[in-house]
């Protein structure tokens, strides 16, 4: 039988279909219709179902439909599951991030790693090799930088990322724009992992979210390229192994 994970963020809703281990469907929506589900469920015959959301209001018709066919886990704060979470928050840490934290730790057991999360916002997550999670950080996002600029401007335009500029500096406003953003965005990056790479010791850095290609792209020249692994589902893949190590 098959797991149902369901990730509602600030823009999309991920959902995903793992049969134990193994992902067998991924797909993000603006808007999850019943139709959507109900085939989910029948196609993969699936008899239990997490769902995380970054919203305090999020019911909808279908999530009914889910607690009458499946088991219904709803994601929260003590789910851990083999993570000593130090937070001194919890319950306001962002269950995104503790997802993506505990896919971390599940899918790189007994290694230090730094999670950074390319979505509406940058998240930046470390998780050492004891399982111990501390916190992290949080800066706004690519696009949302892009529209910043423009939004508390008067004459700044919006601009979109572009993956071929590389140069240092910008000889017009729009490549002066995606000079700040994007090579902003890389001395964040390379400053942090820095920050968490002290005294030698290994760190994967890990990538994910939306972002996370457009992320590898901009330190594919650096020397902590080695040590990237792109886990684009990272989030989902914690919720699977929180459905698994959970004894509702």
């Amino acid at each position: 039988m098959a797991s149902l994970v369901i990730d509602i963020g600030n823009t999309y809703t991920k959902i995903a279909v793992f049969e134990k281990n193994d992902l067998l469907h991924a797909e993000q929506y603006q808007v999850v219709e019943t139709d959507l589900i109900n085939a989910l469920l029948d196609d993969y015959q699936v008899d239990k179902a997490i769902i995380s959301s970054v919203k305090k209001k999020d019911q909808e018709e279908w999530q009914e439909l889910l607690a009458k066919r499946t088991h219904l886990i709803h994601f929260n704060s003590e789910m851990t599951c083999g993570i000593n979470n130090h937070y001194l928050t919890p319950k306001t840490l962002g269950l995104d991030r503790l997802a993506a934290v505990i896919g971390a730790h599940y899918l790189y057991p007994g290694k230090n790693s730094l999670i950074i999360d390319g979505g509406t916002c940058i998240t930046y997550d470390w998780v050492d090799t004891g399982g111990n999670y501390f916190g992290g950080s949080i800066s706004p996002g690519l696009n949302m930088r892009y529209k910043a600029l423009n939004y508390y401007t008067a004459g700044l335009p919006l601009v979109k990322s572009d993956e071929t500029f590389n140069d240092n500096y910008g000889n017009s406003t729009t490549a002066a724009i995606l000079s700040g953003v994007q090579n902003g965005i890389k001395y964040e990056l390379t400053g942090f992992v820095k920050s968490y790479k002290k005294d030698g010791q290994e760190v994967n850095i890990v990538l994910c979210g939306g972002d996370s290609i457009f992320f590898d792209t901009l330190l594919k020249n650096s020397i902590f390229a080695p040590c990237i692994k792109i886990e684009p589902h990272l989030v989902l893949k914690g919720l699977n192994a929180a459905i698994h190590n959970n004894n509702d």
